[in-house]
């Protein structure tokens, strides 16, 4: 079971359908949607603000969710929150993806199927358009998103909702193994790559 801390009488909310990793940490006033899932070492801290995770998105590894009292923090449906994301008192709309370790400040809103790329900051109150790819410090729109780029994303995103339900039948706390196994398999996802390997295929 995650870690889930009731605050002030409001207890966390999570999907049966929903996977939350045992070493994540949900507190309080915190709602997490149908085929979501929510990584190790994950904090959504319902303290202050609401967070809502809706249907199908994924909150991945060390990733921080908190926002200002009287405001939500929601992650649209089938949006991607990568690896060390801090999201405060914003709007994640359905598909978009914000990359690995960037951050997105207060009453900012990310639109439908945009990019924030990783190391990002997208400041308080920015607006990013749908479809749009945008990176720096601040966080400055590059340019639309090609339909392989939206592919791709949405293949990265049905994977992780697919590790929910891995996770939910297969995981499971084990003492590790002390030498490696003979013929040890190996996890096969195939058509899985990197976007910039996908490009360079279709070059």
């Amino acid at each position: 079971m995650p870690k889930v801390y009731s605050i002030d009488g409001i207890t966390p909310v999570v999907h049966p359908t929903a996977f939350v990793h045992p070493s994540a940490v949900l507190i309080g006033d915190v709602i997490v949607g149908a085929r979501a899932y929510v990584g190790p070492a994950a904090c959504l801290r319902g303290d202050f603000g609401r967070i809502v995770v809706e249907e199908g998105a994924n909150i991945q590894d060390t990733c921080m969710l908190h926002g200002f009292p009287g405001k939500d923090t929601v992650v649209g449906a089938e949006s991607t929150i990568g690896h060390g994301a801090v999201l405060h008192g914003c709007v994640v709309r359905r598909g978009a993806l914000v990359g690995m370790n960037s951050v997105v400040n207060d009453n900012a809103e990310v639109g439908e199927d945009a990019v924030v790329a990783a190391l990002a900051f997208v400041k308080a109150e920015a607006r990013v358009p749908a479809r749009t790819l945008v990176a720096g410090i601040p966080a400055r729109a590059l340019r639309e998103l090609s339909e392989q780029e939206i592919r791709w994303k949405k293949d990265n995103m049905r994977l992780y909702q697919e590790l929910a339900v891995r996770s939910l039948g297969t995981m499971h706390e084990v003492e590790a193994l002390t030498e490696v196994e003979p013929n040890r398999k190996r996890i096969d996802i195939p058509g899985s790559i990197p976007l910039s390997e996908l490009k360079k295929k279709h070059a």
